[in-house]
């Protein structure tokens, strides 16, 4: 049975064109993805990621159960601050990519992808203890996603007080008289922020937001903002046979904080990368844009002189550059910038450059 989210109602009313998305009812487009793109990049709009799963983890040993648990080093958050981390397999693969908050010394709130959640609670239900309690709590809470350089000054509106300057910190106040959970974090490459809050409030926050100049935005320009700032996306650019490595996302893995599950993996991963003896041959997570006529999908076969190299993970014309471009992996000794490449699109190579990513910068 699909799932709604507390704002199902709203999206319906709006007009917003519906679509299963990970088992949920959820808003794709509303006026258009090029329109709803560009209101995040030049302004502010509204994402409804209620289908986002919480996991939260409380009592005296969280921590240690969060370390265990993630490749980030969690002893580095201070309460209100939050942390871009993983959860590993022994193979040192992603189980997920996660937001961790710490929101006490014995308190976690660990945000992951919806298509997840249940195998991740599972994940970490094991490690739970007689004095510390893991709780799927994900029916506990709506999120509503604000982004834009407007964002701030959105929020402001109906905020009795200023958001916290640093990225990654949170706060916990009052939105319009109810008591929320408000992150500096995002998904677009923009700024702005996360509300967490009771699902009884958020078509009230929704609506609060609208009168203040937010724009309903949908699925559709949620994933071409992602894909413009090189943000991966699980079941894409990562999944259980990726690695930290390979997906440039090295930057979380702290194999100097002690043990975690997937470091082991990860040490001989690295050691293999680094002398080059790695098999099968290591790939690396690239951008492309193309040079002739065409868009690179999901699944399209990368090639070079003739050889399949890689397959693209993502992929589409955005709104914001006006031209095609995408994410993919090829093998690493044909992953360096300006190299000339082949995307088979529909049965035809057509030709592509290897570039920097970002693909977009604010």
């Amino acid at each position: 049975m699909t799932q709604q989210t507390p704002l199902n109602k709203i999206h319906r009313q709006l007009g917003a064109r519906m679509v299963n998305f990970a088992g949920w009812d959820m808003p794709v487009i509303y006026q258009g993805v090029n329109e709803e793109h560009l209101a995040i990049r030049k302004g502010a709009g509204i994402f409804d990621v209620s289908h986002m799963g919480e996991i939260e983890i409380r009592g005296p040993e969280a921590e240690t159960i969060v370390q265990k648990t993630t490749c980030n080093d969690v002893t580095r958050l201070k309460n209100g601050e939050c942390q871009y981390s993983a959860l590993l397999n022994e193979r040192g693969t992603f189980v997920d990519d996660i937001i961790v908050n710490k929101l006490g010394a014995d308190h976690f709130l660990i945000c992951v992808n919806a298509s997840n959640t249940e195998k991740d609670f599972e994940w970490i239900r094991p490690l739970a203890t007689p004095k510390t309690l893991i709780e799927n709590t994900s029916s506990n809470y709506f999120q509503i996603a604000l982004q834009g350089p407007e964002a701030e000054k959105v929020l402001l509106k109906a905020l009795k007080q200023k958001l916290p300057e640093k990225s990654f910190t949170f706060i916990q106040t009052k939105l319009a008289g109810h008591h929320v959970l408000v992150a500096r974090t995002g998904y677009t490459g923009e700024d702005g922020c996360e509300i967490y809050g009771d699902p009884k409030d958020a078509e009230t926050l929704w609506s609060v937001l609208m009168e203040h100049g937010a724009v309903p935005c949908g699925l559709g320009a949620r994933d071409t903002l992602r894909l413009e700032a090189a943000l991966s996306l699980y079941g894409h650019e990562i999944d259980d046979t990726i690695h930290p490595y390979e997906s440039r996302l090295a930057w979380i893995v702290k194999l100097n904080k002690g043990d975690f599950i997937g470091r082991e993996a990860l040490l001989k991963i690295r050691s293999n990368v680094e002398e080059q003896q790695a098999a099968p041959p290591p790939k690396q997570l690239i951008g492309l844009k193309m040079v002739e006529p065409g868009i690179a999908r999901c699944d399209c076969k990368i090639y070079r002189d003739g050889e399949e190299i890689g397959w693209v993970t993502s992929g589409t014309k955005t709104p914001s550059l006006d031209r095609p471009i995408a994410l993919g992996y090829v093998k690493i000794k044909f992953a360096a910038e300006n190299t000339k490449i082949q995307v088979d699109i529909h049965n035809k190579k057509r030709d592509a450059l290897i570039v920097p990513l970002p693909f977009y910068k604010r």
